[in-house]
């Protein structure tokens, strides 16, 4: 099995992906930070199968003192040491109210000053800060809760929300950290989401150890409703990676008709003036209906 390959070509697919979702509907969402996320991510993941730091530097092709400096880049501010530099920055103007570029820049003046504006520049596209004036003029002003609940508009507030209940409804009861890791979203946001979802009557708190976690008995988009693709998405392709993860995890890589996690995918050529056209159409419409009744039933 050539594993390099699998791992290549499912990349590919998902950077297909990403930028569909990064251009639909006009938008141009920043993708600046992509590259270093999964580095980190996968840093992180690699460590939760025990892997140790020299593997895993061997694995990215760098030498172990090169790997530990990315790290320390990507994980933490060098100003503000435990923090990553987007928390520090963050941290630091919600702590001042508006500030000047020159002065964010000047306080963080041991990080590379291109990422501390690119970092700058994330917040802000993230609604997370305001940003008024031009050039040297450029202020910033961190966003308070009223703000990131009216940023935008109300249906930008029920997608995140969206996202987030699929989140609840799949690892619930979840504390706010551990939705954290799940749906990559800012600290003030995913509490802003979270008591949209408890005022709507969508979760319920409850009090574990420690910390207050979120959880769900259900999870229904409705059909037709104008938000909410952004969580139909997330979740489809969060169930595919859990197939195809707990398949790999099981140790047998080839299939058996008694399996209960299976690989099979079935496509369907059709067009117009297809004889079998509306068969297929009703079978995918009996299936869905199957699945609707089986969920209400459990």
């Amino acid at each position: 099995m050539n594993i390099q390959v699998l791992i290549d070509s499912i990349v590919r697919q998902t950077t297909i992906l990403i930028a569909q979702l990064a251009t639909s509907a006009g938008a141009r969402a920043p993708l600046a930070h992509v590259a270093n996320q999964v580095f980190l991510e996968l840093v992180s993941e690699l460590k939760a199968q025990g892997l140790g730091n020299k593997v895993i530097a061997d694995m990215f092709g760098l030498a172990l003192r090169t790997y530990h400096a990315r790290l320390r880049r990507l994980s933490e501010s060098k100003t503000y040491q435990g923090q990553s530099l987007w928390e520090a920055v963050l941290e630091y103007v919600q702590s001042k109210g508006t500030l000047q570029r020159a002065e964010v820049l000047r306080r963080f003046h041991y990080d590379d000053e291109a990422s501390v504006r690119g970092v700058l520049k994330d917040l802000v596209d993230s609604g997370m800060l305001f940003r008024a004036g031009r050039d040297q003029a450029t202020s910033y002003r961190a966003a308070n809760l009223e703000d990131l609940a009216q940023n935008s508009a109300e249906a930008t507030l029920e997608g995140l929300a969206n996202l987030v209940w699929v989140a609840v409804h799949r690892h619930g009861p979840a504390t706010p950290a551990e939705l954290a890791r799940v749906v990559a979203t800012g600290e003030e946001e995913l509490a802003v989401a979270l008591a949209w979802l408890v005022e709507a009557g969508r979760v319920e708190v409850v009090q574990g150890e420690g910390a207050a976690r979120y959880r769900c008995q259900s999870c229904v988009i409705p059909v037709g409703a104008p938000v909410g693709w952004e969580a139909a998405v997330y979740d489809h392709f969060q169930a595919l990676v859990t197939a195809v993860v707990s398949k790999v995890r099981s140790g047998r890589l080839s299939s058996r008709l008694e399996d209960a996690v299976g690989g099979t995918t079935y496509h369907y050529d059709v067009w117009p003036s297809h004889p079998h056209r509306e068969e297929v159409l009703g079978f995918l419409r009996d299936v869905r209906a199957k699945g609707v009744a089986l969920r209400q039933k459990v």
